[in-house]
């Protein structure tokens, strides 16, 4: 298991690792159309004059498509999930819950909200305290004993308390820029095929192997620091609480109902409490790639606290 830093270590090493992100990612992107260019049929002068002119409009299209998905972040997971606002008179259980444990910690209340489905998950989201948030499903709060949802409700505050959730949602936008354009890539091999002129049917094909590449490499780099966090969301959880085995508890309960029917977006999926993947039970490229450690695993760390 991955040993727990303390919660101002991982702040640091979110914040690190958000960093990275913003500045690895402008720099994939630049390189990905500097190496679809150098196969155009241009001389090189003509290839750099072309970049340095084009290189400014990708970063600012890619500013603002970053600036607008950042501001919107809260209300676009909304949107994914069907979430509506849970207040204090609606249940009372759950409110007191967070409540509580964000006082003991010295958090500061995130808001509430319920996502109408009876599987059993939860997420955590938001970039600052005015977005931060707990999502619950209707089939977890009334499945989970308290002290089961007070673990899960731990957990979640732990990836908020640990920055994890701001780092997600950075990476959740870096990932889809490139998805973006790598479905643009695939698309435009329709009407290339149809081209005649010499050469063009290449340079469409670099273009989407090179886009693809590009996608694949910021996928690497979303599952490279994202695994981590449950554990160390886990460990803050048995942190919170002292009571880790109730964590594991509602962990057994969420592995065998986790999958919520009005979620079909992956990348905010993978946001909740378990993520598996619908081909779970055989080998696949989705597990290869998950985003989450078994669940089994985390459950076995958790009962030897």
């Amino acid at each position: 298991m991955i040993e727990y830093t303390g919660i101002q270590g991982q702040k640091s090493r979110n914040n690190r690792n958000s960093i990275f992100l913003l500045v690895l990612f402008p720099v994939l992107l630049l390189a990905m159309f500097w190496t679809i260019f150098l196969f155009l049929d241009q001389k090189d002068t003509v290839q750099i004059n072309f970049f340095t002119q084009v290189a400014p409009v990708i970063l600012v299209c890619v500013g603002i498509w970053f600036l607008i998905a950042w501001g919107l972040n809260t209300k676009m997971i909304q949107w994914a999930t069907g979430a509506k606002t849970l207040e204090r008179t609606e249940n009372k259980r759950v409110y007191n819950i967070v409540e509580n444990l964000c006082i003991a910690n010295g958090m500061k209340m995130p808001a509430i909200y319920l996502i109408e489905d009876s599987s059993l998950n939860a997420f955590a989201s938001g970039i600052n305290d005015s977005s931060y948030s707990v999502t619950f499903s209707k089939g977890l709060i009334d499945k989970l004993d308290d002290a089961e949802l007070e673990g899960v409700v731990a957990h979640e505050l732990s990836h908020i308390r640990n920055r994890d959730t701001r780092m997600l949602i950075i990476s959740i936008i870096f990932v889809g820029v490139f998805s973006f354009l790598a479905e643009i890539a695939l698309r435009s091999i329709r009407l290339g095929g149809r081209k005649s002129e010499k050469g063009g049917g290449l340079i469409i094909l670099v273009a989407i192997v090179v886009t693809a590449l590009a996608y694949f490499l910021s996928m690497l780099m979303r599952f490279g620091i994202s695994r981590s966090r449950e554990y160390m969301a886990d460990a803050g959880a048995a942190e919170m609480t002292k009571n880790p085995q109730a964590l594991a508890s509602a962990l057994k309960k969420i592995s065998t109902d986790p999958f919520i029917e009005a979620v079909q977006n992956r990348d905010v999926a993978q946001l909740f409490i378990n993520n598996p993947t619908p081909s779970h039970h055989r080998a696949s490229w989705d597990n290869l790639f998950s985003t989450h450690p078994p669940i089994e695993k985390r459950i076995e760390y958790l009962e030897q606290f």
